[in-house]
């Protein structure tokens, strides 16, 4: 999810950020390794390794420690980019909301099978929401028309494919939501 949040606000809305140009792409880049294709293989090790019984996560206790090191991928990239004071921001300040979503996502998880894919959703869905209130000259209805439709499929097959009940679904939703729209709307906000 934080490749589709930070290719909205770098190339959805580019606005929403000071990062010159020449340097967007390069960061995308780094933020989608960081974030999703090195935790991603690691998830992929420990499948192999025999540390996680599937990559399904049926078992609450299954998704602990992917959950975990994606976690601490998402904390390093939010270190990383808190590090380099010449880059806007923002984009510590996105990825720490983003990595606070994922962190209670986590800590659920010891207690209780929340959703992940709903509180990504929702997540981007929120953001999504706060772009189009902070910036009313980008069209973001497509967006939130598209954002809305992907989460109302990736919840209606989480349901079908019986891999959660209704309150995870409608809970991850929620957590993703509020913590990314408090967040981001904290952000712009701040700045306006």
């Amino acid at each position: 999810m934080p490749s589709i949040v930070f290719g909205l606000l770098f190339f959805g809305v580019p606005q929403a950020t000071s990062i010159p140009e020449t340097f967007k792409t390069r960061l995308f880049y780094l933020i989608m390794s960081s974030t999703l294709l090195i935790p991603m293989a690691l998830v992929l090790g420990l499948r192999w390794s025999g540390l996680v019984k599937s990559l399904h996560f049926e078992d609450r206790k299954d998704r602990r420690n992917p959950f975990l090191l994606v976690t601490a991928f998402y904390v390093l990239t939010t270190y990383f980019l808190k590090q380099k004071t010449e880059l806007d921001p923002i984009l510590w300040q996105g990825m720490g909301v983003i990595t606070s979503a994922v962190l209670v996502l986590t800590v659920v998880t010891y207690f209780w099978k929340m959703s992940a894919h709903l509180t990504g959703i929702g997540g981007v869905l929120a953001i999504t929401g706060v772009l189009g209130i902070y910036f009313p000259s980008v069209t973001v209805a497509y967006l939130l028309v598209f954002s809305t439709v992907l989460g109302g499929l990736v919840a209606t097959s989480r349901l079908y494919l019986d891999a959660h009940r209704p309150s995870e679904v409608y809970v991850g939703f929620l957590v993703g939501f509020i913590t990314c729209w408090v967040g981001f709307s904290w952000i712009y906000g701040s700045f306006a």
